[in-house]
């Protein structure tokens, strides 16, 4: 049955059909990268004129950058409940967001948190499992820390395409609240330096979305140590790796995918804390 689109343009809410439309279209032409079969479905599914969109986030570089988040995204969030089977993932703004399908194991508890139109637009397209609680809400409305539970105090939390659209103090201060709830967990996001966030406001508004600012920008991943005196360790992961060096790619996306690594122009950040003196 298609889906009719429920979200309101020009809209932060609406930025969450770049992110999977880009991640389906990338996953289609690489899918050694990464199968996001779940995305291709949501997308199959959609009754809507992804035309505009396809302009920005149809490119080739573009999709690879959804994708390889994910793939990120991914890796990262194995490597935790390969040492917490048992853990607690948190998805900050969960929007159209479908890690959960490609790395469940079977045991994790998940929690998807969205403000309540995007939630409700999430749950016709992907309807939640048993293991997965859905909190529509603001992830600044500090209530949902309380409806986590974590078998052994740890969590581990993605903010994938979050944090652009807000101020530095309030992710500031969402970190530093977070890590004074959670004994220990580490926090997953990605970000760009302030002349990227630059060039992908203009992306956006070729998208044909003119009413979602992007804002937040990291310079220096170090620096974050500075928010909370919980916080262990600040670590940044780049987006494409060697990926660059091979043939199958245009030239534009060859030198866009070395420039966004070695300019240090989009990254991923990981923060870990820790309530144990080191």
């Amino acid at each position: 049955m298609e889906n009719k689109i429920g979200l309101r343009d020009q809209t932060v809410q609406s930025t969450m059909l770049l992110a999977i439309y880009g991640r389906a279209k990338a996953s289609r032409l690489f899918p050694d990268i990464l199968r996001d079969d779940e995305a291709i479905r949501i997308i199959n599914s959609m009754d809507y004129d992804f035309t505009q969109i396809d302009k920005s986030y149809g490119t080739e570089y573009a999709s690879l950058c959804c994708l390889l988040r994910a793939k990120r995204l991914d890796e990262r969030c194995l490597a935790y409940m390969r040492k917490h089977p048992n853990g607690t993932v948190i998805n900050l703004g969960s929007g159209l967001d479908t890690t959960f399908n490609r790395v469940d194991n079977g045991v994790v508890r998940w929690y998807n948190i969205d403000l309540p139109d995007s939630m409700e637009f999430r749950q016709r397209l992907i309807p939640a499992h048993k293991r997965c609680t859905d909190i529509a809400g603001s992830v600044f409305d500090y209530a949902w820390l309380e409806e986590i539970e974590s078998a052994d105090k740890s969590v581990f939390i993605l903010a994938g395409g979050l944090f652009y659209y807000f101020e530095k103090a309030q992710v500031r201060e969402l970190i530093a609240r977070i890590a004074e709830h959670f004994p220990t967990g580490e926090i997953f996001f990605d970000a760009q330096s302030k002349t990227a966030i630059k060039i992908s406001n203009r992306l956006v508004r070729k998208s044909g979305n003119k009413g979602s600012e992007m804002r937040f920008y990291v310079n220096n991943a170090q620096k974050l140590k500075e928010w909370s005196p919980k916080i262990r360790k600040v670590e940044s992961v780049l987006f494409f790796g060697d990926l660059w060096k091979e043939k199958r790619f245009k030239l534009s996306s060859k030198i866009s995918m070395w420039g966004l690594d070695k300019l240090k122009m989009g990254f991923l950040v990981s923060v870990i804390w820790s309530w144990q003196t080191v």
